[in-house]
């Protein structure tokens, strides 16, 4: 029978259609605080055959006997989580009502046994339930400590008035340093900035200590990650009966998971002793020997030694488990431990106003129970009654104390995004006018999506950059993701609504979890230009890199360049150097990194990784080295002895080339563009002409717009073909570049249109009012001020470069008149007050 704490917990729902089991279940099975049950669908394919009790795979007996009752639970809802799924995935799989219904009420991997079938075996044999149970439970407690980890660490650098300089990493979108270094030491810095208590009075032995924390803390993190994904797997993948996992023993995944949870044992015993350093440095600054004693003599160094030998000398998989996880337990206590010391001596920090006596009683309830043992340290009769400072205790202090320090603790944004102050707004919307205008000039109309799409319409059409796409929660019904980019909810509109041909605009945002850097974002603005339908060869083609020319020349950035090629010029080179039709996609994802690598690093990926021979590839770096202006480097590959004249392919792009080099020459829009064979594009759903502009300045930004025809994407929607092409401006590179050019002109940036500030000497609002909504009706941009102080307008104006002002103070009022002035030339003029308006319109109109 379940147990009565499980009957009154939550009932987590298994076999059901999306769901997945989670490390954070299985540790809530194991302590009682929830109890599985069986999703109705998965119910229809478990068998009701009477039971043929089968013997119990000897891995799975050899571990029962090693169980506790919290770890038999959490082993028995992973067995039966898998036998759930392979039935539910496999009609001929034979897992019968009875075990499942033994298994979901129990929680007891010893009262299911024997199984009643083969298949039932089979699935304990191979999923080796036991440990994958165990390697949940390390991934459970691993997962939040990661981050009480770095926090701790921040805490004892306040305490230990460490320098915040230690956590200067750089990002490691440089390729300088790991990525979870850089992430680590960002967070940190965001935890400790703006203390009064960080500085550089800790010296070295405080800025050796506090160095140490990103590398080690990252590699934890890393060893968190890698043991999450494979547990993730191990707890969710069905047994495929009849095949390779028929016969397994589990014994390989036992391994594996051995590995990955070693690793995390090193880097939780270089964390413990790097928390027990931080601990006794913190304590050092602490006057009083006897309370330094009481806080640090319970913990040593020594308690580490013989600790991760005895984990890893077991040679059989449970053991090592269970003791790597008992390895995560300690360590936490280590970090409870130097929270507890930190916060003892951020407390008795002078500087801070804490009373002594709140220290002497937090360190007698941390000394009273010593963790590494040995006897209770010695006081007198009060402190003896102290309790122990147990968990809750430690996280009320802990919030005690970020509440205490909450107004010097200032909040972050996400990495890879950006705000815009009202200079960076004052130019995006500049940029935006030049944008919508031009794309209007062409005829194009606007068009909306949503900023999240089901899931299904954007997967399988970016090639490899899939993985950069963001998943929502599933918040029941709809698996949905943020869109990508602007193109594939086009096509998808387009096949939505039947529309066959559309020349249309998009400013929006889109969102890509990629690796943040100078110049690339999470979150970013794209400004979108499509022609969608059936024209003449080249026709909309030649439009659409005329917008982008039109574009980068109004928006006046700067030397730009556009490198143009063809997806089928592309397939035909890879063809003609030998590279499989299959293998033509991945090839190209290579290729395209050709701007940001060196060929040899590009032929590594494609030896290596991709399977293409060394011959190949030379042939391949032979080619696309080959640029220049188009209609000269045209004329070289249609020579005659040319390869690519021989390749159907490679001839029909060539021809269409030639129409839109000759248009674009007609145009005078071919001086910016260079034909280059190395231009990939990895997007999978490009067909004809691609291209990308590139930024040749003294900004170092990359690709500032690309696009090309993509002929089958709405295709891919409604199985109706509707030829599309399309380029897409990254406007967040222009807006770094609008930004740097107005720095080097030391240009004032104005942020508003305000062209007469209302300045009443005074506080009388209802004046303000009528004078300032006459203003307003007369359509002239304005705003008011109150304030007796003259001066305060003046520097007002000044500062947001208004150019008029209207003065008006006592005197004013009683002559009926208004001041106006002219701010810039430092001139003022009396009018009638009945005029004022007149007279700003005439002087507004000759400005």
């Amino acid at each position: 029978m379940a147990s009565s704490a499980a009957a009154a917990a939550a009932t987590v729902m298994l076999g059901g259609k999306g769901s997945a089991l989670s490390p954070a279940a299985v540790y809530a099975f194991s302590l009682g605080l929830a109890a599985p049950g069986i999703d109705p669908s998965a119910h229809k394919s478990l068998s009701t055959r009477a039971p043929s009790p089968q013997e119990t795979p000897a891995r799975l007996a050899a571990a029962l006997a090693a169980l506790a009752p919290a770890e038999s639970r959490a082993a028995a809802a992973v067995l039966l989580n898998k036998l759930v799924l392979t039935s539910s995935d496999s009609a001929s799989a034979l897992v019968t009502a009875a075990t499942v219904a033994r298994l979901a009420d129990s929680l007891d991997l010893a009262a299911a046994l024997p199984l009643a079938s083969r298949d039932e075996a089979a699935v304990a044999a191979a999923t080796a339930p036991v440990a994958v149970a165990l390697a949940a439970l390390i991934d459970c407690c691993a997962a939040p400590l990661a981050r009480v980890a770095d926090a701790v660490a921040a805490l004892s650098c306040e305490a230990a008035r460490g320098d915040a300089a230690a956590f200067d990493v750089p990002a490691s979108g440089d390729g300088l340093c790991a990525k979870d270094e850089a992430d680590v030491a960002a967070d940190i810095k965001v935890l400790v900035f703006g203390s009064k208590l960080v500085g550089a009075a800790g010296g070295v032995p405080a800025a050796a200590t506090f160095a140490k924390v990103p590398a080690l803390n990252g590699i934890f993190r890393q060893a968190v990650r890698a043991l999450h994904v494979l547990v993730r797997i191990e707890l969710n993948a069905p047994v495929k009966l009849g095949k390779r996992d028929a016969g397994e023993t589990g014994e390989g995944k036992e391994e594996a998971l051995v590995v990955l949870a070693t690793q995390l044992a090193r880097a939780v015993q270089a964390l413990s002793k790097l928390s027990i350093a931080r601990a006794r440095l913190c304590a050092e600054s602490i006057a009083d020997a006897e309370l330094r004693e009481k806080l640090t003599g319970g913990v040593s160094v020594d308690d580490l030694k013989g600790m991760l030998d005895n984990v890893l000398i077991d040679s059989d998989a449970v053991s090592v488990l269970k003791g790597v996880y008992n390895h995560l337990l300690k360590f936490r206590d280590f970090l409870a431990w130097e929270a507890a010391v930190a916060m003892a001596v951020i407390e008795a920090d002078s500087s801070i106003e804490k009373p002594q006596a709140a220290v002497e009683n937090e360190a007698a309830s941390v000394t009273e129970k010593p963790l590494a043992g040995g006897d209770k340290a010695k006081g007198d009769k009060k402190s003896k009654k102290k309790k122990t400072l147990g968990l809750e205790s430690l996280v009320e202090k802990v919030k005690e104390i970020v509440e205490s320090n909450e107004v010097r603790r200032l909040p972050k944004i996400p990495k890879g995004t950006r705000d815009f102050g009202k200079e960076q707004m004052a130019i995006r919307e500049r940029a935006f006018s030049i944008i919508t205008s031009v794309f209007k000039m062409h005829g194009a109309t606007a068009l909306d999506t949503p900023v999240f799409e089901l899931r299904e319409t954007l997967m399988g059409k970016y090639g490899e950059d899939s993985k950069l796409i963001y998943d929502l929660a599933d918040q029941g019904g709809e698996l949905c993701s943020l869109r990508y980019d602007l193109t594939v909810p086009f096509a998808r509109y387009v096949a939505m609504n039947s529309i066959s041909a559309l020349k249309r605009y998009q400013i929006a945002k889109v969102y890509r979890r990629d690796n943040p850097s100078k110049g690339r974002y999470r979150e970013f603005y794209q400004c979108d230009f499509d022609i969608a339908g059936v024209y003449e060869p080249m026709e909309p083609d030649f439009e659409v890199i005329k917008v982008l020319t039109e574009l980068l020349n109004q928006l006046d950035i700067g030397t730009y360049e556009i490198k143009l090629n063809h997806r089928k010029l592309l397939d035909g080179m890879l063809e003609i150097c030998g590279v499989p039709p299959q293998k033509f996609r991945t090839v190209c994802s290579s290729i395209d990194k050709l701007d940001k690598q060196t060929f040899e690093q590009v032929k590594k990926e494609l030896v290596d990784e991709k399977g293409i021979s060394n011959e190949t590839a030379d042939e391949i770096g032979n080619l696309v080295k080959t640029r220049g202006p188009p209609l000269e480097v045209l004329m070289e590959l249609r020579k005659e002895g040319s390869k690519f004249m021989n390749n159907v392919g490679s001839v029909a792009a060539l021809n269409e080339l030639e129409i839109l080099f000759k248009a674009l020459d007609k145009a005078n829009a071919i001086s910016k563009i260079t034909f280059d064979l190395s231009l990939a594009r990895g997007l999978d759903y490009y067909t004809g002409v691609i291209y990308e502009a590139v930024f040749k300045g003294a900004a170092q930004v990359g690709s500032i717009a690309a696009g090309g025809r993509y002929d089958n994407l709405v295709g891919m929607f409604s199985g109706k073909q509707i030829p599309a092409v399309g380029v897409s401006l990254g406007i967040e590179r222009v807006f770094a570049i609008m930004e740097q050019q107005e720095k080097e002109r030391n240009e004032k940036i104005r942020p508003t249109e305000t062209e007469v500030l209302v300045s009443i000497l005074g506080k009388d609002l209802t004046l303000a009012a009528e004078l300032v909504s006459e203003l307003w009706n007369a359509g002239i941009k304005a705003e008011f001020k109150l304030t007796t102080r003259v001066a305060n307008h003046i520097k007002y104006a000044l500062q947001s470069s208004i150019p008029w002002m209207v003065l008006v103070g006592e005197s004013e009022l009683q002559k009926g008149t208004v001041k106006l002035k002219d701010v810039e030339a430092n001139q003022e003029e009396e009018v009638d007050r009945k005029d004022f308006v007149r007279e700003l319109k005439k002087r507004l109109s000759k400005s």
